[in-house]
């Protein structure tokens, strides 16, 4: 049976959108500690953690039981992960926050988050037009 709702794809993007909200929320957060000393800024990581599983290149091993070890995870499984930087330190209170750095992170996220969303849209759209079509 063809899932169209949780199909690799639409998962990907629904998974991408909610990683961007927290990235924005993670930039934000970096943004209004810029002036405390000591504060380490963070980062969200997950492209890292999904490219594999979408590697069309490499032939996947499936988990059929919890304890297996190896192989691919489902997409659902793969979460975000903040990351915090302490190995770095831009000023001498400690604190390794780069304001124009972080606009630019955001910029970044926002343009991201902006083509997965419209991605899902469309896709959804293509999907509604379908149904509609099939009723004629």
């Amino acid at each position: 049976m063809l899932n169209l709702f949780n199909n690799p794809t639409v998962m990907a993007l629904k998974k991408d959108l909610d990683t961007g909200t927290l990235r924005q929320r993670v930039i934000a957060n970096n943004l209004a500690n810029l002036n405390t000393p000591g504060y380490k800024k963070s980062f969200v990581s997950f492209e890292e953690k999904l490219k594999p599983l979408l590697d069309e290149n490499r032939l996947p091993l499936k988990i059929t039981h919890p304890q297996h070890l190896g192989g691919v995870k489902h997409l659902a499984e793969v979460q975000p992960e903040v990351v915090k930087v302490t190995n770095t330190s831009l000023r001498p209170d400690g604190n390794n926050v780069d304001a124009d750095e972080e606009m630019v992170n955001l910029a970044a996220a926002q343009v991201k988050y902006n083509t997965s969303a419209q991605a899902l849209s469309e896709y959804y759209s293509l999907v509604s037009h379908v149904i509609t079509a099939s009723r004629r």
